[in-house]
């Protein structure tokens, strides 16, 4: 008996994306598959134009706004699947993503392997995706996965994942209390649970490049630096529970420093809150460096004006990119019709 899949979409505001994803959902090639797309108070179109697509496989849930935790929560509650595939409201699975992981499932017969593929950046045009390789790319241990992400500041894109029902009832919710990395935090869990991760290179994930608006961006936002460094004691202690080596401390300081540059020197309170857990893993922070493109801003102006430089830099350049790969879409579409 073929096994059901369940694609579980949160959406909030996403009007401009999630007709795209919802697209992608409902093209995989895997034969039995539910979607359930739980709406967390949408303020703009994006219901009306989810329900355009509403058939016996897809499901619209709408919900007052409680975060996309919440809407992950009810989504699953709902759903029936032998399997989870989640899907942010902004991203594509390729077609036969599913199809691809489930036969590795089937051959592997073991409900606690957690699979996972490779994903690329886009922005409009998902044909036009860049793959970065990063060490996460290959079959892992659990703990190993978990160092290396954090030795190489590397990720996975939720979508990657694909999760037996057995393995998600095991490790319990997504945390509520967490608006920013909630996804580090729950597949940190995951992974922990599992008895290993198993790649799968022929499966593909479109991941949409941040904006200032999206979730996934931090900015200036307090309550997503307080949710960050929620979410990094959190999978300390898990990680530190699993195997408290001089690898792990070594693994977590990284981290931290990493991103101390989000809260330097603007915001001492976290940056206190991230000097007392590198004191814990037995280390210390040092004070953030910008590149050398930014040094003589900061001789002259200082550290905080040297950053802000930076993330304006930044921000502009992805907005040209942006308007450019927008308007390469727009242009396709009038010389040869909707391009996906």
């Amino acid at each position: 008996m073929t096994h059901l899949v369940s694609i579980l979409i949160p959406a909030y505001n996403a009007e401009r994306w999630i007709a795209q994803t919802v697209r992608s959902a409902l093209a995989q090639t895997w034969p039995r598959t539910e979607i359930i797309l739980v709406d967390d108070g949408s303020r703009d179109e994006t219901v009306s134009i989810a329900r355009q697509f509403a058939s016996k496989n897809l499901s619209i849930v709408t919900e007052d706004n409680q975060g996309g935790s919440a809407a992950r929560n009810r989504a699953f509650r709902l759903c029936q699947g032998d399997f989870i595939q989640w899907l942010d409201a902004d991203d594509l699975l390729s077609p036969d993503k599913i199809a691809r992981q489930m036969e590795a499932a089937v051959k592997a017969a073991d409900k606690r392997i957690l699979f996972s593929c490779p994903w690329g950046y886009f922005m409009y045009r998902p044909h036009r995706a860049w793959f970065n390789r990063t060490p996460l790319w290959a079959d892992l241990a659990p703990l190993e996965w978990l160092v290396r992400k954090w030795e190489n500041k590397a990720h996975m894109n939720p979508a990657t994942w694909l999760v037996s029902r057995e393995l998600t009832e095991a490790v319990g919710p997504w945390d509520t209390r967490l608006i920013y990395c909630e996804d580090g935090e729950y597949f940190c869990r995951v992974i922990l649970a599992s008895n290993g991760i198993r790649f799968v290179p022929e499966a593909t994930v479109f991941y949409r490049t941040r904006t200032s608006s999206s979730a996934s961006y931090m900015g200036r936002s307090t309550r997503k630096m307080e949710s960050h460094l929620l979410s990094t004691q959190l999978e300390m202690s898990y990680l530190r529970a699993f195997d408290d080596n001089d690898r792990v401390r070594a693994a977590c300081l990284k981290s931290l420093q990493t991103w101390l540059i989000n809260f330097y020197p603007e915001q001492p309170a976290f940056v206190r809150q991230s000097q007392q857990l590198a004191a814990m893993l037995g280390g210390r922070l040092e004070i953030p460096k910008v590149s050398w493109k930014y040094r003589w801003i900061q001789k002259v102006f200082g550290f905080s004006a040297a950053k802000r430089v930076r993330q304006r830099w930044n921000r502009c350049k992805w907005s040209i990119l942006r308007s450019w790969d927008k308007a390469l879409v727009s242009s396709g579409r009038r010389k040869h019709g909707p391009v996906e």
